[in-house]
């Protein structure tokens, strides 16, 4: 748990506003209604038999221990200016366009900080095997990335942000 207090979270600016806007909902909304709910299994009376006062206590700890992680990566982001991407090679804020040999196609990756990796929107980490493999390299490039099945084949056909 202490190495991950310290590791800085890396992040786009839409990354950044997403982690703002979740954590802001939580504080506001979410908390009220989990106090509601807190309230109203109260009113029920005997706590010690009180399923309905046990789940709401478990949803306000699992809520504010989302709040509390929300607010450390927000604290310690650090938000890469894409405007500043470096266009010759692959950095982290890079969309890069890719031919995966194997599977004779195309893909357009964007390389994102861990925090805001979500494979389902094409955004991968830069510490997932693919990300490495990209980081630091050029358009024209040919990697091989070891994955899970094996080895797999891509070249950089376009770096852009």
């Amino acid at each position: 748990m202490e190495e991950n207090i310290k590791k800085e979270i890396i992040l786009t600016q839409e990354g950044y506003d997403k982690l703002e806007e979740e954590l802001e909902l939580l504080k506001t909304t979410k908390r009220k209604e989990v106090a509601e709910r807190l309230k109203v299994a109260i009113s029920f009376g005997d706590l010690s038999e009180n399923a309905e006062y046990d789940e709401a206590k478990k949803e306000q700890a699992a809520l504010e221990e989302r709040i509390m992680k929300l607010e450390n990566m927000v604290r310690i982001a650090v938000i890469i200016d894409e405007e500043n991407v470096d266009l010759d090679i692959v950095t982290i804020g890079s969309i890069v366009k890719i031919y995966d040999k194997d599977f004779d196609e195309e893909v357009e990756y964007t390389i994102v900080g861990s925090a805001e990796a979500d494979p389902y929107d094409f955004k991968i980490s830069n510490e997932s095997p693919v990300g490495r493999a990209l980081l630091g390299r050029q358009k024209g490039e040919e990697v091989s990335v070891t994955v899970p099945d094996g080895i797999t084949k891509l070249k950089i056909l376009d770096i852009t942000r």
